[in-house]
């Protein structure tokens, strides 16, 4: 029990030592662990043949999360995804595969090796691509998600790898193994439902756990989440959940199947139950850290020895499998349209084989498919390949990047060849709005934004607008801020906002600028530059979130309106008296006390309204709207004018 303890606390002390530092360092939190496995074991040796062990054991956090990226999906997501799952993501598995395969047919290999080989690499490292996309806000890319329509095609890929396989076993290996097999088998038997089983009395049982994991996952779960969750405790969810996972996978490797793949079908079975988010909550710590231990164990796990001996054939390897999967990656970008840097952020990030690789890798070694030595050489290259991963997403933020931020910044603006009443500076999800309300309106509208992709998405919807920096003068001369009437600013710099706020009230004041803050503070620059209103992008959609929170939990409509109203007064009464204050006062501590002035006659007038005799209680028969009395109702009404 001491060595367990000792070597669970090397594991832990490397990933509180290596992971902050590589952060730090803008290295990526993957990179870390791997790099921590390589300390603690080829280095300096202090782990050792019980990494293999532990990376089985570690494999879990892979298996766990599937079951995550499972239940953000839901059945008809897949189906819409359909094109670039099967489309993209079948491409990027057989052309990677027949690529690998025809250079290892040219080094002598045999067709089984050969095709073994490269249906191996043709997988990527679904753990390091989504961990560092969610690291690096690459998720929502158009880069991202393309990558990760052909991770989710490679994970279900595995499937059919894993049942083709047997079938390429080569008659010399199954010999050999077949003198050593006896014995073996009394100390290594594992369990299996399918072990001696005709093929087709295998597929029927494969079949029915795959049916089981369906219709249990949902007419099951939900009468046992309820169940458990009426008990209250946290713990005995938590439990339920990790049961369910463990289970799951169980049975999958009972029957031959991968245990990750079968979590993810569970995962989209479950993505549209109540329970969801809970389940997220209880298995994202044990993901993370098992996920972890995982990269750990990848980097404790290379063998010097072999890899000292064989050093130029794995580089060579490893470097090569990187080129050809990262230029037919590029292939499918330009065929499928992926343009600009999330091309390359799509080639780079899917560039290294992945961790299932090791599970094909001993599975092909247990079939007599591929021999032993080999499979320590392959499984180098898989290693090597996830290590140098995060260099790859550090050339991609630090060399492509900012080479087409450079040149989307240097493109020359569209020539204008209209004019309008209002000019809109930024399309973002504030700007649309108003330039819509607007436009139903029938006034004139010249629309302007400094992003590409949003200036192409608009022209998408047939809203005209045109790429160019607001800020700019000329720009806004030739959009005729001259003859224009009013200025709406709605970029999404505040030190830009601000800046274009104070030129256009200098240098052509009959503009009306109407300006959308960030916070308070930012509003209180914008009234400083000279803008005409100002509004604080959440202050309205939050006070009618309250609003509507008070009417669910039972206050009268009528009451929750009063309160809002009254909330939205006191705000007005004080705005000029913060803001003399913020022009007056540099220092926070002096600001604040106004603020927290506001604040206190805020709830006094706010529970002086809730101890109104006339709206203080209702009956469940009496909670829909009544109108308000007349001496509030011109109250109301005044407020709103404001």
């Amino acid at each position: 029990m001491t060595a367990y303890f000792i070597q669970a606390f090397i594991y832990l002390c490397a990933a509180v030592i290596a992971v902050p530092i590589a952060k730090r360092l803008g290295l990526g939190s993957v990179l870390g662990y791997l790099m921590a496995g390589v300390v603690i074991g080829p280095i300096i040796g202090l782990v050792g043949a019980e990494t293999n062990t532990l990376q089985h054991f570690a494999e879990f956090g892979v298996v766990m999360m599937l079951f995550l990226v499972g239940l953000e999906l839901e059945p008809r997501m897949l189906w819409d995804m359909r094109n670039k799952l099967i489309g993209l993501g079948g491409l990027q598995v057989g052309l990677s595969t027949l690529v690998v395969m025809g250079i290892a047919l040219s080094f002598d290999y045999g067709w089984t090796i050969a095709l073994t080989v490269g249906m191996i690499f043709s997988l990527s490292s679904t753990a390091i691509v989504l961990q560092t996309f969610n690291e690096k806000n690459l998720t929502k890319t158009e880069g991202g998600k393309n990558a990760f329509s052909v991770l989710l095609f490679q994970d279900i890929a595995v499937i059919p790898m894993l049942a083709f396989i047997p079938l390429l076993a080569l008659p010399e290996l199954v010999e050999k193994a077949q003198s050593v097999a006896s014995s073996a088998a009394e100390h290594h038997e594992e369990l299996s439902l399918v072990a001696g089983l005709p093929g087709w009395a295998y597929g029927i049982v494969v079949l029915m756990a795959i049916a089981s994991v369906v219709v249990g996952g949902h007419y099951l779960s939900r009468p046992l989440f309820r169940y458990v969750a009426s008990s209250g405790l946290r713990e005995i969810f938590t439990a339920t959940a990790l049961m369910l996972v463990i289970g799951i996978a169980a049975l999958m490797s009972l029957v031959g199947l991968s245990p990750a793949l079968g979590t993810f079908l569970a995962g989209v079975v479950l993505a549209n139950s109540e329970f969801r988010h809970e389940l997220e909550s209880n298995i994202e710590p044990f993901k993370g850290l098992l996920l972890g231990l995982f990269f750990i164990t990848v980097g404790a796990g290379i063998n010097f020895d072999v890899l000292i001996s064989n050093i130029g054939p794995v580089m060579a390897m490893t470097a090569g499998i990187i080129l050809i999967k990262a230029l037919v990656l590029l292939a499918l970008a330009f065929i499928f349209k992926i343009r600009g840097s999330d091309r390359w952020l799509f080639a780079l990030s899917l560039a290294q084989a992945g961790e299932f690789g090791f599970v094909l890798l001993s599975y092909t070694v247990q079939n007599h498919v591929i021999s032993t030595e080999l499979a320590q050489l392959l499984s180098l290259v898989v290693a090597i390949s996830m290590f140098l991963t995060p260099g790859l997403f550090i050339l991609f933020d630090k060399v492509i990047l900012p080479r087409y931020e450079k040149t989307e910044n240097t493109r020359e603006p569209d020539d204008i060849d209209e004019k309008g009443t209002v000019i809109i500076a930024g399309v973002g999800r504030f700007g649309q709005i108003v330039n819509r309300l607007l436009v139903t309106n029938g006034v004139k509208t010249v629309v302007l934004d400094h992003e590409v992709q949003q200036i192409e998405n608009l022209r998408k919807i047939n809203t005209k607008s045109y790429y160019g920096d607001a800020t700019q003068p000329d720009l806004l001369h030739t959009a005729g801020i001259e003859q224009a009437k009013m200025l709406v600013v709605a970029i999404d710099n505040p030190e830009r906002a601000v800046a274009l706020v104070e030129y256009i009230k200098h240098t052509h004041p009959h503009v009306i600028v109407m300006a959308r803050a960030f916070d308070r503070r930012h509003l209180y620059r914008l009234r400083n530059a000279g803008a005409d209103f100002m509004v604080s992008e959440t202050f309205h959609s939050a006070l009618n979130l309250g609003k509507h929170a008070l009417i669910r939990l039972g206050v009268h409509p009528f009451k929750a309106e009063q309160q809002r109203a009254t909330f939205y007064e006191t705000e007005t009464t004080h705005k000029d008296t913060l803001y003399e204050a913020w022009k007056q006062f540099t220092e926070d501590d002096k600001y604040l006390v106004h603020y927290r002035d506001m604040f206190i006659q805020l709830e006094e007038t706010l529970s002086a309204a809730m101890k109104d005799e006339r709206y203080r209680s209702y009956s469940k028969a009496e909670r829909s709207w009544t109108p308000p009395p007349k001496e509030n109702h011109t109250e109301f009404s005044k407020a709103e004018s404001d």
